[in-house]
Formats: structure tokens, C-alpha cells, sequence
């Protein structure tokens, strides 16, 4: 009886994770170009402030905590989830501000999530004999309703279903919602493709290991970094990159020196990998 339960247990199928949990959707993104979210953050408190007033006039539940610069713009950081007033109101406002024009604000929009899934039953080489391409996947899943409200996050990738066959798998990632609405309407269904009937499945979710921008460490994100103030990528003391060679014992010798120094800072050259993050 014991063995018989254990066998049993062993061939239960592990659930597959599909969706990253994704950012915290207490906060409303405005995807902006760096000039202007360095202005915005100039002054961000005033609009803290500012915003938190017409919200109040509203009688929202909602107010701004703090404005963050996040990847590709900025993030209001708010005391629960943005309802679709709240981000219109938040909206309204920036454009409104003096000295930015309104067509460079956005709409706002919630955190979204990752879902991973893949695509199995088409061949990997087309009827012309040239191999199914990511351009051709995006290509036809635009003439598809099954994938109708679908954004991609990344490019459809491709591999053969095993080294001698002629069946493709193809893996793309869509952007989503924390409980993976979007990914639920698409998994286990099927569509055709010329003369053959494709399906979509789930598969388990790869968000890859973050790096936090303040630190430089890696497992978290930056923005669930809250110690004070940010550490320099070349010495790891607790200043920005560009105070580093006002603040940094091994640059302050030299406080008046241009670039380079005039003598050789062990650390003034980054890393390979921290190069890489300014590419």
C-alpha cells in the first residue's frame, strides 16, 4: 500500500509556471525618454503633491507615495492598484505641466507580466525549403484571431522538435497580466496553418536572474532595493557612478584632474559585465 501511494505521488504531474509575478502593480508606468524623466524628477515632489490634490478632489482612495525613474521612463508609486480613472488623472496632469508637450506623455499604464509559451505541429522548413523564420511567425500570428490581443514581448524563437525531425517548436513570450489572463485564452488551443493545425502550450516561465541598478547586485530588482542612497559600480561605496571620482579614495588625490586621471586608479575602469550594462 505504501509503495502504491509513493508511486503514485511520484507520477503526478508538476504544475507549469507560465507567468512571472511581475513588478508590483501599485504604481502606474509613463514610458518617456530619459531627458524628460530626468526633468520630471527634477521637480518631484511638486508633482507628488500636484497629483495627489486632483485625486483628492475626486475623492479617489488612491495618492501618490513617490515618482522613481524605472527602465524606459518613469513610475508613480502608488498606495494601491490604479483604477482607470486614477490613470487618466495621472495622465491628464503631466500633460498639462508647463514646459512638456503632451504628445511626448503616453498614456499610463499597470506593471505587466510575462507569459511563456510554445507552439507545436508546424514544420520547421517551409513549402520553398527555407526554414520557418521568426519574421514569418510574427507574420502569421497577425492574420490569426486566436492572437488578436496578443503583444509580444520578445521575438518568436525557433528550434527543431529534435535534432532529425522536421517539426519546429516555437517559443514567444507575451506580455500579460499577474494571473496570466491573456495566456489562458491561448493554451491548448488550436489553429491552422495552410494544411496544418498547430497548438499552443504552456511552458515554464524563464525570467532570468535580475540585476539591481542601485547596488549592482544581482537576485533582486531595483526596485525592491531599500537601503539609502546607491553604491558606485567601480568602488561599491555608497555614491552614484558619476560621484566617484569627487568621493572615491582612490580618485579624491586628484579632485581637479580631467579624464583621465593622472594616476592610475585601480578602479577606474569598469568591469566587462558593467560595461556591458552601458551598451
Amino acid at each position: 500500500m505504501h509503495n502504491a501511494a509513493f508511486g503514485q505521488h511520484a507520477n503526478k504531474a508538476k504544475k507549469v509556471q507560465f507567468t512571472t509575478k511581475g513588478p508590483s502593480r501599485k504604481q502606474a508606468i509613463i514610458p518617456i525618454h530619459n531627458d524628460l524623466a530626468e526633468s520630471i524628477m527634477g521637480d518631484a515632489s511638486t508633482h507628488v503633491f500636484q497629483i495627489n490634490t486632483l485625486l483628492k478632489n475626486v475623492k479617489s482612495s488612491m495618492h501618490s507615495e513617490f515618482i522613481c525613474p524605472c527602465s524606459g521612463g518613469i513610475a508613480i508609486i502608488t498606495n494601491e492598484v490604479p483604477n482607470p480613472s486614477d490613470l487618466s488623472i495621472i495622465g491628464n496632469y503631466f500633460k498639462s505641466v508647463e514646459g512638456i508637450n503632451s504628445s511626448d506623455i503616453p498614456s499610463p499604464r499597470l506593471p505587466q507580466s510575462k507569459s511563456y509559451l510554445k507552439i507545436t505541429g508546424l514544420p520547421y522548413l517551409r513549402s520553398d525549403g527555407n526554414k520557418i523564420t521568426s519574421e514569418n511567425v510574427t507574420d502569421f500570428m497577425k492574420h490569426i484571431d486566436l492572437f488578436e490581443n496578443v503583444s509580444l514581448a520578445t521575438k518568436p524563437r525557433i528550434i527543431k522538435a529534435s535534432p532529425k525531425s522536421d517539426m519546429a517548436i516555437i517559443w514567444f513570450d507575451i506580455w500579460d497580466t499577474q494571473n496570466g489572463s491573456k495566456a489562458k485564452l491561448l493554451i491548448n488551443y488550436s489553429f491552422n496553418l495552410g494544411q496544418h493545425i498547430a497548438t499552443v502550450k504552456a511552458t515554464n516561465m524563464n525570467p532570468g536572474v535580475p540585476q539591481c541598478h542601485n547596488c549592482w547586485k544581482w537576485d533582486h530588482s531595483t526596485f525592491s532595493y531599500r537601503a539609502h542612497g546607491s553604491r558606485c559600480q567601480k568602488c561599491s561605496s555608497p555614491h552614484k557612478l558619476e560621484h566617484h571620482r569627487e568621493l572615491a579614495w582612490c580618485c579624491k588625490a586628484n579632485p581637479k584632474s580631467n579624464p583621465p586621471p593622472t594616476r592610475n586608479c585601480p578602479r577606474h575602469a569598469l568591469s566587462p559585465l558593467l560595461q556591458m550594462h552601458q551598451l
